[in-house]
């Protein structure tokens, strides 16, 4: 397959914005880490990415915005406003809720994702990347877990209550344990009601019934193919479908039936999302005697 040499250098634009959002992006600036004259950059990127760069550079700054305002209770909405840019917190206050229909205060109170999926959902490129491919052994997992059942657009909620589970029973601290996502269906394969997807964190022991609905599972151990995930959520399908596409049918393994998960090895925005890391495990049968 011939290499789209100008979608590449458009996804270096993107990586560089996802990294700087604290930084004042100039367009030269952007034009020279992409390698592009700046008369031809706004149209190509406008071309491959469905919004212009100033639309891209601040919907990067909003969406960090809103998980500051879901996750970091104790970030003023005026600090999330001064950090995304604005001058003054009304300015941040009248565009958010503009994008979302909703203040950020009362985003803060009571997130809609489908709402903010919505408005996330534009044009991107992104080239399927190379992956490099591990076979581990791992050991059998404890979980509490949330079974989100519905649309993707709505993990979020389930996200957020795992996370005030996690919080307000101890029973497993986010820093000593592990997080896992069990992927049931391809979310573009299935109808949104159909969808399943389970939020897992590591236990030591089953925890009791609670009112978040949290229940036990256990994560099956065995063989697995492990591939790091570089960056956003968004775009994890990329690296599982470049293990499938790329590494599966030359490896000699088979699958087995039990679904593949992630394994977050960081969260954003504790972390900027270019920075973020995630395992894909795919399940692999036992090897023969």
């Amino acid at each position: 397959m011939k290499s789209d040499r100008y979608g590449e250098r458009i996804n270096l634009a993107c990586r560089y914005i996802e990294a700087n959002l604290d930084s004042d992006l100039t367009l030269d600036v952007i034009c020279e880490k992409a390698f592009f004259s700046k008369y031809h950059f706004l149209r190509l990127f406008s071309a491959y990415m469905g919004v212009s760069v100033y639309q891209f550079i601040q919907q990067m700054r909003l969406k960090r915005a809103a998980y500051q305002l879901a996750f970091y209770p104790s970030m003023s909405i005026t600090d999330i406003a001064y950090q995304a840019k604005f001058e003054h917190a009304e300015s941040f206050s009248r565009l958010f809720k503009k994008r979302f229909r909703m203040s950020p205060s009362q985003f803060r109170k009571s997130p809609d994702w489908l709402l903010w999926h919505r408005h996330y959902h534009h044009i991107e490129n992104r080239a399927e990347p190379d992956v490099k491919v591990d076979i581990r052994d791992l050991t059998e997992l404890s979980l509490a877990v949330v079974e989100h059942h519905g649309s993707p657009k709505a993990i979020m909620d389930s996200v957020m209550t795992m996370i005030q589970w996690r919080k307000s029973t101890g029973l497993s601290p986010v820093k000593k344990s592990k997080t896992v996502g069990i992927v049931y269906h391809d979310p573009k394969s299935v109808p949104e009601n159909e969808f399943r997807f389970d939020i897992g964190a590591e236990v030591q022991a089953p925890i009791p019934t609670n009112e978040f609905g949290i229940i036990n599972k256990t994560l099956a151990g065995g063989r697995y193919a492990i591939a790091r995930h570089f960056g956003s959520h968004d775009q994890i399908s990329d690296t599982i479908y470049a293990m499938y596409r790329q590494w599966l049918p030359q490896s000699g393994e088979e699958l087995r039936g039990d679904p593949l998960f992630f394994h977050y090895l960081n969260r954003f925005p504790d972390v900027a999302e270019h920075e973020l890391m995630t395992d894909v495990c795919l399940p692999l049968s036992p090897l023969s005697p």
